[in-house]
Protein backbone atom coordinates (compact mmCIF):
# COMPACT_ATOMS: atom_id res chain seq x y z
CA UNK A 1 0.00 0.00 0.00
CA UNK A 2 1.58 3.13 -1.42
CA UNK A 3 1.71 6.10 1.89
CA UNK A 4 0.22 8.82 0.92
CA UNK A 5 1.80 12.22 0.26
CA UNK A 6 0.48 15.79 -0.34
CA UNK A 7 2.75 18.30 -1.96
CA UNK A 8 1.38 21.84 -2.32
CA UNK A 9 3.42 24.12 -5.03
CA UNK A 10 2.72 28.04 -4.95
CA UNK A 11 4.21 30.90 -6.75
CA UNK A 12 3.65 33.60 -9.87
CA UNK A 13 2.05 32.51 -13.13
CA UNK A 14 4.29 31.31 -15.77
CA UNK A 15 7.31 30.38 -13.41
CA UNK A 16 6.16 26.59 -14.45
CA UNK A 17 3.95 25.65 -11.33
CA UNK A 18 1.20 23.56 -13.31
CA UNK A 19 4.71 21.58 -15.12
CA UNK A 20 5.87 20.70 -11.77
CA UNK A 21 2.75 19.66 -10.43
CA UNK A 22 1.78 17.48 -13.70
CA UNK A 23 5.23 15.92 -13.34
CA UNK A 24 4.94 14.96 -9.57
CA UNK A 25 1.67 13.45 -10.62
CA UNK A 26 3.37 11.60 -13.49
CA UNK A 27 5.56 9.87 -11.63
CA UNK A 28 3.03 8.89 -9.07
CA UNK A 29 1.08 6.99 -11.61
CA UNK A 30 4.46 5.76 -13.04
CA UNK A 31 4.16 3.79 -9.76
CA UNK A 32 0.91 2.72 -10.03
CA UNK A 33 -0.29 5.61 -7.20
CA UNK A 34 -3.68 6.92 -7.44
CA UNK A 35 -3.30 10.78 -7.81
CA UNK A 36 -5.15 13.84 -7.39
CA UNK A 37 -4.68 17.17 -8.89
CA UNK A 38 -6.07 20.49 -8.60
CA UNK A 39 -4.89 23.95 -9.24
CA UNK A 40 -6.12 27.67 -8.51
CA UNK A 41 -5.32 29.96 -10.93
CA UNK A 42 -4.64 33.87 -9.69
CA UNK A 43 -6.58 37.02 -11.84
CA UNK A 44 -3.34 36.49 -14.70
CA UNK A 45 -1.87 34.00 -16.09
CA UNK A 46 1.40 35.36 -16.09
CA UNK A 47 1.85 37.44 -12.55
CA UNK A 48 -1.07 35.96 -10.50
CA UNK A 49 -0.60 34.02 -7.73
CA UNK A 50 -0.70 29.98 -8.54
CA UNK A 51 -1.35 27.52 -6.10
CA UNK A 52 -1.21 23.87 -7.47
CA UNK A 53 -2.55 20.96 -4.95
CA UNK A 54 -0.95 17.13 -5.70
CA UNK A 55 -2.03 14.23 -3.41
CA UNK A 56 -0.42 10.60 -4.07
CA UNK A 57 -1.46 7.50 -2.51
CA UNK A 58 -4.09 4.86 -1.99
CA UNK A 59 -6.28 5.90 0.16
CA UNK A 60 -7.19 10.07 -1.30
CA UNK A 61 -10.08 11.43 -2.24
CA UNK A 62 -10.44 15.27 -2.60
CA UNK A 63 -7.61 16.59 -4.81
CA UNK A 64 -7.51 19.74 -2.20
CA UNK A 65 -4.33 19.57 0.10
CA UNK A 66 -6.48 19.80 3.44
CA UNK A 67 -4.77 22.51 5.63
CA UNK A 68 -1.66 21.60 7.92
CA UNK A 69 -1.34 18.33 6.41
CA UNK A 70 1.16 18.85 3.27
CA UNK A 71 4.21 16.59 3.56
CA UNK A 72 6.13 19.43 1.12
CA UNK A 73 5.79 22.85 0.07
CA UNK A 74 7.49 23.79 -3.13
CA UNK A 75 7.06 27.76 -3.50
CA UNK A 76 9.11 29.71 -6.41
CA UNK A 77 8.83 32.51 -4.64
CA UNK A 78 9.00 33.66 -0.50
CA UNK A 79 5.77 35.69 -0.13
CA UNK A 80 3.93 33.21 -1.64
CA UNK A 81 5.21 30.01 0.56
CA UNK A 82 3.99 32.70 3.34
CA UNK A 83 0.91 32.94 1.89
CA UNK A 84 0.51 29.24 2.01
CA UNK A 85 2.08 28.19 5.32
CA UNK A 86 -1.23 27.15 6.85
CA UNK A 87 -1.33 24.04 4.49
CA UNK A 88 1.78 22.68 5.81
CA UNK A 89 1.85 19.81 8.42
CA UNK A 90 3.91 20.87 11.64
CA UNK A 91 6.90 18.62 10.01
CA UNK A 92 6.35 19.41 6.57
CA UNK A 93 9.20 20.67 4.63
CA UNK A 94 9.17 24.11 2.70
CA UNK A 95 11.36 23.88 -0.68
CA UNK A 96 11.79 27.86 -1.35
CA UNK A 97 13.28 29.74 -4.37
CA UNK A 98 15.27 33.03 -2.88
CA UNK A 99 14.13 35.19 -5.13
CA UNK A 100 11.03 37.29 -4.58
CA UNK A 101 8.73 37.76 -7.67
CA UNK A 102 6.35 40.59 -6.83
CA UNK A 103 2.76 39.01 -7.61
CA UNK A 104 0.43 41.81 -9.70
CA UNK A 105 -2.15 42.00 -6.30
CA UNK A 106 0.72 43.58 -4.66
CA UNK A 107 1.69 45.68 -7.89
CA UNK A 108 -1.92 47.00 -7.78
CA UNK A 109 -2.01 47.31 -4.21
CA UNK A 110 1.08 49.36 -4.13
CA UNK A 111 1.86 47.32 -0.86
CA UNK A 112 5.73 46.74 0.00
CA UNK A 113 7.53 43.78 -0.23
CA UNK A 114 10.88 43.16 1.26
CA UNK A 115 12.48 39.92 0.02
CA UNK A 116 15.10 39.51 3.35
CA UNK A 117 12.20 39.63 5.77
CA UNK A 118 10.25 37.21 4.09
CA UNK A 119 12.61 34.28 4.27
CA UNK A 120 13.85 35.61 7.48
CA UNK A 121 9.42 34.58 8.79
CA UNK A 122 9.92 31.52 7.19
CA UNK A 123 13.41 30.26 8.81
CA UNK A 124 12.13 31.47 12.24
CA UNK A 125 8.80 29.49 11.52
CA UNK A 126 9.90 26.51 8.92
CA UNK A 127 11.63 23.68 11.07
CA UNK A 128 12.55 22.10 7.75
CA UNK A 129 13.28 24.95 5.14
CA UNK A 130 16.12 24.48 2.32
CA UNK A 131 16.42 27.88 0.29
CA UNK A 132 17.15 27.33 -3.34
CA UNK A 133 19.09 30.33 -5.40
CA UNK A 134 17.09 29.55 -8.27
CA UNK A 135 18.94 31.98 -10.43
CA UNK A 136 22.02 30.35 -9.79
CA UNK A 137 20.97 27.03 -11.17
CA UNK A 138 19.09 28.58 -13.75
CA UNK A 139 22.35 30.96 -14.86
CA UNK A 140 24.22 27.42 -15.09
CA UNK A 141 21.87 25.87 -17.57
CA UNK A 142 21.39 28.70 -19.56
CA UNK A 143 17.90 29.69 -18.77
CA UNK A 144 15.60 30.65 -16.73
CA UNK A 145 12.59 28.07 -17.60
CA UNK A 146 14.50 25.63 -15.66
CA UNK A 147 13.69 26.96 -12.41
CA UNK A 148 10.38 24.31 -11.95
CA UNK A 149 13.00 21.45 -12.36
CA UNK A 150 15.32 22.34 -10.34
CA UNK A 151 12.76 23.21 -7.23
CA UNK A 152 11.74 20.00 -7.56
CA UNK A 153 14.88 18.23 -7.76
CA UNK A 154 15.40 20.17 -4.51
CA UNK A 155 12.09 18.55 -3.32
CA UNK A 156 13.43 15.04 -4.41
CA UNK A 157 16.35 15.17 -2.57
CA UNK A 158 14.88 15.99 0.97
CA UNK A 159 13.13 12.60 0.52
CA UNK A 160 9.59 13.96 1.35
CA UNK A 161 8.35 14.61 -2.26
CA UNK A 162 7.60 10.73 -2.35
CA UNK A 163 9.48 11.20 -5.91
CA UNK A 164 13.31 10.53 -6.26
CA UNK A 165 15.72 12.22 -8.00
CA UNK A 166 16.22 9.29 -10.75
CA UNK A 167 12.53 9.27 -10.81
CA UNK A 168 12.26 13.27 -11.41
CA UNK A 169 15.02 12.52 -14.19
CA UNK A 170 12.67 9.60 -16.39
CA UNK A 171 9.80 11.67 -15.90
CA UNK A 172 11.76 14.94 -17.42
CA UNK A 173 13.00 12.68 -20.40
CA UNK A 174 9.33 11.62 -20.94
CA UNK A 175 7.51 14.73 -20.74
CA UNK A 176 10.04 17.63 -21.64
CA UNK A 177 10.18 18.46 -25.00
CA UNK A 178 13.29 17.14 -26.43
CA UNK A 179 14.90 20.83 -27.27
CA UNK A 180 14.87 21.56 -23.65
CA UNK A 181 15.94 18.45 -22.46
CA UNK A 182 20.09 19.03 -21.66
CA UNK A 183 19.37 22.12 -19.60
CA UNK A 184 16.36 20.21 -17.51
CA UNK A 185 18.67 17.53 -16.94
CA UNK A 186 21.87 19.61 -15.87
CA UNK A 187 19.24 21.61 -13.49
CA UNK A 188 18.68 17.94 -11.86
CA UNK A 189 22.47 17.62 -11.85
CA UNK A 190 22.87 20.73 -10.20
CA UNK A 191 20.08 20.75 -7.24
CA UNK A 192 21.50 17.17 -6.68
CA UNK A 193 24.83 18.52 -5.88
CA UNK A 194 23.31 20.95 -3.69
CA UNK A 195 20.76 19.46 -2.13
CA UNK A 196 20.92 15.91 -1.94
CA UNK A 197 20.95 14.34 1.97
Amino acid sequence: MAENKNCLLCGVGGQGTVLASKLIAFAAMRRGENVRTSETIGMAQRGGCVVSHVRTGDAIASPLVPKHTADVMIAFEPAEAVRCLDYLAPDGAVIVNKKAVMPITVNFGGAGYDADAVLGYLRANVKNLTVVDGDEICELCGSPKVLNIALLAAAACSGMLGMTVDELRECVKLRVNAKYLDMNLRAIDEAEKRFMK
